[in-house]
């Protein structure tokens, strides 16, 4: 589904990809998505969130040793599998960052290719006022880093906003359910954000928004692990070529004896 914006330039490609739950991985899944990568060499891999199953010191090494075997630029979102269990509460409100050393310089980072920007949101919370925690939310300050950074853009840039939930819902079984998410996507349209991208529900979806007068792409990515929903295993692929964006879904369709 393409989309114009931008001022050109060379052709560049994105692999989008979230939900991998180390500790409940599929190793085939994993594999043909390295394969993918080091036959193709995409410009960037943008990582939107559950990197981890159960945010182990184990799982986060074991994350961020397979990112770093691709061999590109990586940016990393935090999911919020990524943060301690609530039986586990001490660690998840006081110290939910600190296994987080395998993937340090990798978390929430700002990428910039040519012609385009990827901008990080955080959208996860240590507690919300609400039972569920698992579902999205985007605060103040992290919606304010985010336009900040946005501000600094060059001019014509495409601009992709990284986050781990939907802010809005994209027509999957799963939801995000992501409290302020639509009063940030709108902020984000305002700024001129072209796209958002994120996971959480573990299906892909494209889905166009209008937000003041201009479109703006939710792009969902589906899941590398063993829990698939209603697509196989999945990764975005993003083609931007003379200022049009394109996103292609991949699945694995069928996993080789």
């Amino acid at each position: 589904m393409p989309d114009e914006a931008g001022q050109g330039g060379r052709g560049l490609t994105l692999f989008h990809v979230s939900d991998v739950h180390f500790g409940a991985e599929d190793p085939a899944a994993i594999a043909w998505f390295s394969a993918c990568v080091k036959a193709e060499r995409p410009d960037a891999v943008i990582m939107t969130g559950d990197l981890t199953m159960r945010a182990t010191k184990a799982e986060f090494q074991q994350g961020g040793d397979w990112l770093r075997s691709l061999g590109v630029p990586v940016t990393l979102e935090v999911g919020n599998h990524d943060i301690p269990y609530y039986w586990d509460p001490f660690r998840r409100l006081f110290a939910p960052y600190q296994r987080y050393a395998a993937v340090e310089t990798m978390i929430e980072r700002p990428l910039e290719l040519p012609g385009i920007t990827i901008v990080p949101l955080k959208t996860t919370a240590r507690a919300q006022w609400r039972w569920n925690w698992s579902k999205g939310r985007v605060g103040s300050g992290s919606l304010s880093r985010a336009l900040a950074l946005m501000g600094q853009v060059p001019a014509g840039n495409l601009i992709f906003v990284a986050a781990h939930h939907p802010l809005i819902e994209g027509g999957t079984s799963a939801t995000g359910k992501t409290r302020n998410g639509d009063v940030a996507l709108t902020a984000l349209a305002d700024a001129g954000a072209h796209a958002v991208l994120s996971g959480h529900v573990h299906d892909p979806f494209d889905v166009p928004v209008e937000r003041s007068g201009r479109t703006v792409r939710m792009i969902g990515a589906g899941t590398l692990s063993k829990r698939t929903r209603g697509s196989p295993a999945a990764f975005n692929e993003i083609r931007v070529t003379g200022g049009a964006f394109e996103t292609i879904p991949r699945t694995l369709d069928t996993i080789p004896a």
